[in-house]
């Protein structure tokens, strides 16, 4: 009888022993890397969306290893972060103690789970060995001028206390604890992605990822093709050379911008007030600093606001004189703190002009719209004026002198280059994008290896005395007031100057989790060697990674991040290669039971019990069987009766051809639908389409079984290999009946197909109806009745004649024809 717990603790202790998942990295002649998304070790401990996304992973590492493939699957723990340490306060335990608790809870778990895995290059983002590294590649960047400390508005979760990267914030709230997100100037440390901006689009045109998530990158880098337009000050506040700077999408406009906004931060908001504005624009400024800029940034949810400086620009395609204003709804953090305001064709600057009665010019329109004989430089405006242009594929320019008539997109460009001639403005392009805010005000995290001298400024810390130890701080509750709790241990941040030797401070912040992870699939091969983060040859041999499969919710944050550090260490010689991995797949998400999983239904999965009660090799089946890899699926616990009844089926069928010992083929029927569900099964796995290879391998044990027939051993021994990526305790435990050498995954060659085996001699058959010919069908030749007769009743054309009406009599001549006698 087929007894699940012992089968998978035999096999699992096998593995464990014989250190059969740990290939030589060295002598491998086909290295797979194959990459699952390593998780942080939550209290919890494993749930069921890691499962999911593990098992997928596994199974495509077994059927490369079982194709011939040399796989190496590590995994690790990314066990700093804000979410352990927040666990750490609410149980009131120290995240050095509590953080090695859940990772041996995790490994139970992950080993119960029965992964192929390499436990013996696991990695601890929390070890000294680790980030070590992980700030040795801080410092890389320090020196390549990559990572620079400057004030700038941050994000900043007053729940968490700290500051988070842009990226961390979705829809105004904390993507860890869901807060309302504030912003705040601080002085913190960035690394310079932006400067990478270009190439990290540029690569995705190539790399095989799955393409909703190259989609989510494109759209967060944010590529803009604009241009960078300079409007001269006017009156007394100009001067030679001095103006004000802004970039637009939409250059085609410029005839149109009858007036300027400052944001209230714009260092040229003072200089341009005049002595009567001065008081009602300080207290406008005064007022505008006191708001929340996540609060600014809902500009079209809030009623406009904003005062006139009294100053003046000029427009450099018309040279008139426009007002430059000051709103609160322009921001100092996005383009350049100013814009051109073009109410005519901008329903947000409509509504301001509108407001303080600004001037409002149309300047461009579709041609289809125009009077018949209408000049387009002196064209009326529309009686609707607030009919915004919303760029129709055959708008021209109106209004706008010598570039009127032209097509929009055409004279847009005409304009930029006609400015560019004489030194005002040029094309540019933006980007979304924004550095990456790499410092913490947290505790539990690698210490950012900086030392701060009086006389030198900043230092990186010398490489040779690397890692900055993270030191053990017994009251490591974060603060309001943005200074990191290490700034709490005098004995950590004094220090002396490595360049100067005079006493000097250590920087008392800690790097953002996504470092730790944006570079952790490069020590996996190299995990052994103390005095570099990962050797040349390993990692010549190994990487980029062949196979990464992970969550879409990880699409800008981590992969993002991995991209940008990988493009740097290149440029700077420590990687022959830009890109981390060669192919990316998501998987999908679960719900339960048409909900979705989260703590607050109530609905958590944690995977133990169904383990213990199904064994594992029955979960993941079903896990895999749900729907789609790739899409997800729902969870119902009544769902794992099927997996279940079809592993036992498949142990009956195993076992009982074992006993009998016979071999070959006797029923060409089967033998065709081996053929086929090989041909199926290798196909569904390759795509990751589980589910149906699955569902190719039920049939092809409902062909083996059908009748009531035993099994041979050549029947059933493919369908062992078939499974065993899926299932592969109790593949391991057949295939040792069967006679096979332990273990399978070092043994066992991956069946193939012989396409001639999958022909099929078939015959066309005339079907009647009364005597009638109303359809002909395609059946295998020596098909018997029952069989002809279903695929007669399949056709439309033989449906519609019996509709209603009762088959009194069958006449069926083999290979010949079929008549339905009704009545």
């Amino acid at each position: 009888m087929y007894d699940p717990s012992a089968v998978e603790a035999k096999w699992q202790t096998w593995w464990e022993e014989n250190g059969t998942n740990e290939p030589d990295l060295d002598a491998a002649e086909r290295p797979f890397f194959n990459l699952m998304m390593y998780p942080y070790p939550s209290a919890e401990g494993l749930h069921v969306g890691n499962l999911y996304a593990f098992t997928g992973a596994d199974i495509y590492g077994r059927f490369r290893r079982l194709r011939g493939d040399d796989v190496f699957e590590p995994i690790g723990y990314d066990a700093f972060g804000i979410h352990s340490e927040n666990h750490a306060l609410k149980v009131n335990t120290h995240p050095m103690e509590l953080i090695p608790s859940n990772i041996r809870n995790f490994e139970r778990m992950l080993r119960a789970a029965g992964l192929m895995t390499d436990w013996s290059r696991t990695v601890d983002t929390t070890d000294p060995r680790y980030y070590r590294w992980t700030q040795w590649i801080f410092v890389q960047l320090f020196k390549a001028g990559l990572a620079e400390k400057k004030e700038a508005a941050v994000n900043w979760c007053p729940k968490d206390q700290t500051v988070l990267a842009n990226e961390q914030v979705i829809g105004g709230l904390c993507e860890r604890c869901d807060a309302p997100v504030e912003q705040r100037m601080l002085s913190q440390w960035f690394f310079r992605i932006t400067d990478y901006a270009q190439r990290l689009l540029d690569n995705l045109e190539w790399i095989d990822w799955s393409e909703t998530t190259k989609t989510a990158q494109r759209n967060w880098i944010g590529r803009s093709d604009g241009a960078r337009l300079h409007f001269p000050l006017a009156g007394a506040a100009g001067g030679d050379g001095d103006r004000i700077e802004v970039f637009t999408t939409r250059p085609d406009t410029l005839f149109g911008a009858t007036f300027m906004v400052l944001a209230p931060e714009h260092p040229l908001v003072e200089r341009l007030t005049t002595d009567e504005r001065r008081d009602e624009v300080e207290t406008y400024v005064r007022a505008a600093a006191a708001i929340d800029l996540v609060e600014r940034q809902k500009a079209d949810e809030r009623e406009k606001t904003g005062v006139f400086t009294g100053g003046y620009a000029r427009n450099p395609a018309t040279g008139e004189d426009v007002p430059v204003w000051v709103a609160d709804y322009v921001l100092m953090d996005y383009g350049t703190g100013a814009i051109m305001a073009v109410p005519g064709h901008d329903e947000r600057d409509f509504n301001f002009a509108v407001d303080f009665g600004l001037p409002i010019v149309e300047v461009v329109r579709s041609r289809a719209s125009l009077p018949e004989g209408a000049d387009p430089r002196h064209v009326p405006p529309e009686e609707d004026v607030a009919a915004f242009v919303q760029h129709t594929s055959d708008e021209i320019l109106i209004n706008s002198g010598r570039f009127s008539g032209m097509e929009a997109d055409a004279g847009g460009r005409a304009i930029t280059e006609w400015l560019a001639g004489n030194d005002l403005g040029g094309s540019e392009v933006n980007y979304r994008l924004h550095d990456w805010c790499i410092s913490r005000q947290r505790y539990w995290g690698p210490p950012i290896p900086i030392i701060y001298c009086d006389d030198c400024g900043a230092q990186a810390v010398p490489e040779e005395d690397l890692p900055v130890i993270l030191p053990y701080v017994e009251d490591f509750r974060p603060t309001a007031t943005g200074v990191s709790p290490l700034a709490r241990d005098a004995a950590f941040h004094a220090t002396t100057c490595p360049a100067c030797g005079s006493a000097a401070r250590r920087e008392t912040d800690v790097s953002d989790t996504f470092l730790d992870s944006g570079w952790y699939f490069l020590r996996y091969p190299s995990t052994e060697f103390d005095d570099r983060p990962f050797d040349a040859e390993r990692t010549r041999k190994w990487l980029p990674v062949s196979s990464y499969i992970g969550g879409e919710e990880h699409s800008v944050l981590h992969l993002l991040y991995s991209r940008f550090l990988t493009m740097v260490l290149s440029d700077l010689g420590h990687l022959d290669f830009e890109e981390p991995y060669d192919r990316f797949r998501k998987h999908g998400l679960l719900i339960r039971e048409g909900a979705k999983i989260s703590k607050s239904r109530g609905n958590v999965i944690l995977p133990d019990e169904y383990i213990e009660r199904f064994g594992a090799d029955t979960f993941r089946m079903y896990l895999m069987f749900l729907g789609p890899f790739q899409r997800g699926g729902d969870f119902r616990d009544s769902g794992l009766a099927g997996p279940e009844r079809f592993l036992k089926k498949v142990w009956d069928s195993v076992t009982a051809a074992a006993e009998s010992g016979r071999k070959g083929f006797d029923d060409p029927d089967v033998e065709r639908a081996l053929h086929a569900a090989i041909r199926q099964i290798t196909e569904e796995l390759e795509a990751l389409s589980y589910n149906t290879a699955i569902a190719a391998a039920m049939d092809y044990l409902n062909a083996v079984r059908f009748g009531g027939r035993t099994a041979s051993i050549d029947e059933v021994r493919p369908l062992v290999v078939l499974i065993a990526p899926i299932a592969p305790h109790v593949a391991e435990e057949l295939w040792a009946r069967l006679g096979g050498a332990s273990s399978l995954f070092d043994h066992a060659e991956w069946p193939t197909w012989d396409e001639g085996k999958l022909a099929v001699d078939e015959v066309e058959l005339p079907v009647q109806v009364n005597g009638r010919l109303r359809a002909t069908i395609r059946v295998a030749r020596g098909a018997p009745e029952e069989v002809v007769r279903e695929a007669a009743l399949a056709e439309a054309k033989v449906s519609r004649q019996l509709d209603g009406a009762q088959i009194r009599k069958v006449i069926h001549v083999p290979d010949r024809m079929l008549n339905l006698v009704v009545a």
